[in-house]
């Protein structure tokens, strides 16, 4: 019986098969990939890649999948005869499917195009602090179709990759990967300012007046941070570390 299942679904199990190894062909190889790429990254760079081979490597190892499994699932569909008669008939007016499918899919290539060229190009790379559209954020993945950048307040924002192409997006980093960070600190109206700038102007701070209001005194208290992801430890420290100076200095 299970011989005549086999035989009678054969097409059925070899496409199926054909797919599975397909998938597990495109992982083993991903992970090939991502494994010769931490060596080279641990011979010559010290175990980390630089942002603009990392951003490479994604795309990448993305585009190798993606062609993995399309050739596979062809492979598979090939073995049935209704679908090579249908192919056949396609083949033959290719031009009329090539527009056919190019306008159903608009949206989806040129997402894809504007990915690729985003790697290419690099205006933007993994770990970069971007500004786009007043949202400012990290760059955690450029994917085949959309951008993901983690906003300051932990959400994430996703961007097609045609839009972002297509729009002015400011680059913190791209440079220097070092951030810029500054916290306010307030004195009261009749505070002395020149001695709190004294005061706060130590340890490679920088501090300045910013706004001078019936409330109070704003300054502002300036570091950098080595890299965005430390932004909010160092900021935190840098107001904890005002306010201890301050605090300090009234009591003395």
């Amino acid at each position: 019986m299970l011989a005549s299942f086999v035989s009678d679904n054969e097409d059925v199990i070899v496409a199926v098969a054909t797919v599975a190894v397909a998938f597990v062909i495109a992982e083993v190889v991903d992970r090939i990939l991502k494994g010769r790429a931490l060596e080279i990254g641990e011979r010559v760079v010290g175990g980390q890649l630089s942002p603009v081979a990392d951003t490479r490597l994604r795309l990448i190892r993305r585009l190798v999948f993606v062609t993995i499994i399309v050739v596979g699932i062809g492979f598979a569909l090939w073995k049935f005869d209704s679908v090579r008669t249908v192919a056949t008939g396609v083949l033959a007016s290719s031009a009329l499917l090539g527009l056919i499918v190019g306008f159903a899919a608009r949206q989806t290539l040129a997402n894809t195009i504007a990915g690729i060229s985003l790697v290419i190009s690099q205006p933007v790379r993994v770990g970069d602090l971007v500004t786009f559209e007043e949202e400012t954020g990290e760059v955690e993945d450029i994917r085949l179709s959309y951008t993901s950048i983690r906003c300051d307040d932990g959400r994430r924002l996703i961007v097609p990759n045609e839009r972002l192409a297509q729009s002015s997006i400011v680059n913190h980093t791209v440079v220097d990967p070092r951030v810029r960070v500054e916290v306010d600190v307030w004195l009261p109206s009749d505070g002395d300012a020149d001695e709190a700038l004294a005061e706060l102007q130590t340890d490679g701070a920088e501090a300045r007046v910013a706004e001078i209001t019936s409330d109070g005194i704003r300054l502002v208290v300036a570091t950098d941070a080595a890299n965005p992801r430390e932004r909010g430890t160092v900021a935190a420290h840098l107001r904890q570390d005002s306010l201890r100076k301050l605090r300090n200095k009234a009591l003395s």
